[in-house]
């Protein structure tokens, strides 16, 4: 029996919990120094692709898709089907900040 290849389309996160698209890590400073592979500067921001049906309905999250946000990677699972793929499915609780517009805009 041969291996049938799976093809995904759609990441749906259950519970309390995000799918995140992480922004690519700095490759140079704000002085505009270029930075060398191994001195990448780690980065934990990302626009939320997907929200579970929890966290949609729960009017305590303020969280939506496409925010940017600032989450803490520890508990932070790859979701690995896609190359080069920079997607983390991220527990509600270890996203630390959303990023908004200013009010005065």
């Amino acid at each position: 029996m041969g291996k049938k290849k799976t093809s995904f389309e759609y990441v749906e996160p259950i519970g309390s919990r995000v799918l995140v698209r992480k922004d690519d890590p700095k490759r140079e400073t704000k002085g505009g120094i270029a930075l060398p592979d191994a001195a990448e500067i780690p980065t934990i921001t990302g626009r939320i692709v997907t929200i579970s049906t929890q966290v949609e309905n729960d009017d305590d999250v303020p969280l939506r898709q496409y925010d940017k946000i600032l989450f803490h990677p520890k508990d932070a699972i790859p979701v690995d089907f896609e190359p080069d793929n920079q997607l983390f499915v991220v527990p509600v609780d270890d996203v630390v900040a959303v990023f908004r517009p200013d009010k005065d805009t």
